[in-house]
């Protein structure tokens, strides 16, 4: 899981003209396209590259020995790699709709490219995957489903078909048509043009470390590309130590896979951690077992079946890769997700200091003082979005994972299918929020700070939101929203035109926000979660107000990694 920390277009429904697509095919429908519609005119795809604030990213590298550098560019290289596999996975005509956009005649076809590159594809993570190029919507199942494969359709095969539905939703494999046969192609078989030199990248890392566990995982991680089994792999990710080095690459996310939630998107995360950063934050993982007890469900609901060692790294990204790249920019990610690795060992919770400092000065604080009143504005403070969003990656460790339903042994993910997602990211963000609480029961953190607890969170639901309803964290701020708009958490001042929390609501809010998500998750409730998603996951006319007066802050950040250290 990862925070990238909805429903709006912002900026990017501007009333400006789109420019005339050259009469050309999409690569995607084989449509012609010669005319724009009206829907698409009001869509300006420039004005969409302005909500991002270009970043320089220039962390500190100085430190590092020879060798590391040697390892950390080889990294760096394979991360391309994984970008040219997540290019295919959100598209598998996404190569030849970038050359149709390189052939075009258009006088703005390098602006077009360069939007291309962003988003790895025509769809415009920022503006609700809006193409900028044709007018086909991205498939839900992006390149990882046929096309034209919808949910029924895909359901109906696997009843009829039993033994195939393992291999057809597997994490690791894409489904094909073979005349009336769906079939499942292993990511071996199907990226190994970039999977085979990527392995070999990491093999030659790991002869050049002298670092044992760093040795062991690149040396796993590298057969895991060629075998689709990264059990073990994940395992020795889990145990990296004494290495400044902290690199998380292959399939993780299934944020992609919007028809069943299941296939993992390749990505690639290259970062140098802070040690003494990382030593300061490492005391809350010691709390998890603790954390679990104090979940507001019934004792038969929570998980203790889970590894509690939880690593925290604090640590400057310095280069991504696939799914690292397009839409909003993490700045926590909590791996691995497999069930099985966190069962036996926990999961491992990585902030990305530098991206996430970036996004507060540039975003959180310029909107604390669009969203809240005079007095609660100043309360918003960069100590708590930290801490936000570690104890929100903290909480993908809890709650339910595996579970029983019907008599089966199952997982909320197989259960909740596109909507866990969604759901898995609200729950993190209000248990965290929980956890920060029961930290200040427990006296690590100073309960008179709980103001600013409360003043980072609510101001930081709005920052989400902007993100879209295409992305699982903006879809999920837009419940908690709705929610809590409906005890009595916040109010909007009409005087003033600003919102005006009441701390004890909130509070109260939080627990059964939480305690309704939770139970969702327990009970593997499908219908449940689209309900609950349909009664509270919605703006308001004033945050509409308010996130159309944002116009001047940037939606996020587009940072610039160097290319070799």
């Amino acid at each position: 899981m990862r925070l990238a920390v909805l429903p709006l277009l912002l900026a990017t429904a501007a009333c400006t003209t789109y420019p005339a697509s050259d009469p050309v095919k999409s690569a995607n429908s084989g449509v012609t396209v010669s005319q724009v519609s009206e829907a698409e005119a009001a869509y300006d795809y420039r004005a969409s590259m302005d909500t991002l604030a270009v970043v320089d990213m220039n962390p500190d590298t100085s430190y590092l020995t020879g060798e590391e550098r040697q390892v950390v560019n080889k990294l760096i290289e394979a991360s391309g790699l994984m970008t040219q596999i997540y290019l295919r996975q959100r598209s598998v005509d996404n190569p030849q709709i970038r050359t149709a956009i390189e052939r075009s005649r258009r006088a703005d076809q390098k602006l077009l490219l360069e939007m291309f590159d962003r988003n790895l594809g025509p769809w415009d993570e920022m503006a609700e995957l809006h193409p900028f190029w044709g007018t086909d919507p991205m498939p839900k199942g992006a390149g990882f489903y046929p096309e034209d494969l919808t949910v029924e359709e895909f359901d109906a095969y696997l009843a009829a078909h039993p033994e195939q539905a393992k291999s057809l939703t597997s994490e690791y494999t894409v489904v094909r048509r073979e005349g009336d046969r769906l079939v499942a192609v292993p990511y071996s078989v199907e990226y190994r043009a970039w999977l085979v030199p990527a392995a070999q990248l990491l093999r030659e890392a790991a002869q050049i470390t002298t670092n044992p566990s760093l040795k062991k995982f690149l040396s796993l991680r590298a057969a895991s590309f060629l075998s689709d089994d990264y059990f073990e792999s994940e395992l020795a990710w889990m145990d990296l130590e004494g290495t400044p080095i902290e690199v998380a690459i292959g399939p993780y996310e299934v944020y992609t896979d919007k028809l069943y939630g299941k296939k993992a998107a390749f990505e690639s995360f290259v970062t140098l951690k802070d040690p003494q950063a990382s030593a300061a934050l490492d005391k809350y993982k010691g709390y998890l077992r603790d954390m679990e007890a104090n979940l507001p469900i019934p004792e038969k609901d929570k998980n203790f079946q889970r590894g509690f060692a939880s690593p925290i790294a604090v640590a400057d990204q310095i280069q991504g890769g696939g799914d690292n790249v397009p839409g909003t920019q993490t700045i926590a990610f909590n791996l691995p997700n497999d069930e099985r690795v966190r069962e036996a060992k926990g999961a491992k919770k990585v902030i990305l200091s530098n991206v996430l400092g970036a996004k507060y000065d540039r975003i959180l604080d310029p909107i604390a003082d669009v969203v809240l009143s005079a007095d609660q504005a100043p309360l918003v403070v960069k100590k708590y979005m930290q801490l936000n969003t570690l104890f929100h990656e903290l909480s993908h460790s809890l709650g339910p994972g595996s579970i029983t339903v019907g008599g089966r042994a199952t997982t909320v993910n197989d259960e909740l299918k596109d909507q866990y997602s969604r759901l898995e990211e609200s729950k993190a963000d209000v248990m965290g929020i929980w956890n920060i609480l029961f930290m200040m029961e427990k006296g690590e953190l100073p309960r008179a700070e709980k103001n600013q607890l409360f003043a980072t969170y609510f101001a930081g639901l709005f920052r989400s939101v902007r993100f879209g309803t295409e992305s699982a964290h903006g879809y999920g701020a837009a419940l908690q929203y709705g929610y809590l708009k409906s005890v009595g958490a916040f109010r909007f001042d009409e005087a003033n035109g600003h919102y005006v929390i009441d701390p004890a609501k909130m509070e109260a809010g939080i627990e059964s926000l939480l305690n309704k998500q939770l139970m969702i998750q327990a009970a593997g409730d499908y219908a449940g979660a689209k309900a609950f998603f349909d009664q509270y996951a919605h703006l308001d006319a004033h945050a509409e107000a308010a996130i159309a007066s944002m116009d001047a802050i940037p939606v996020d950040i587009l940072p610039v990694y160097p290319d070799e250290v």
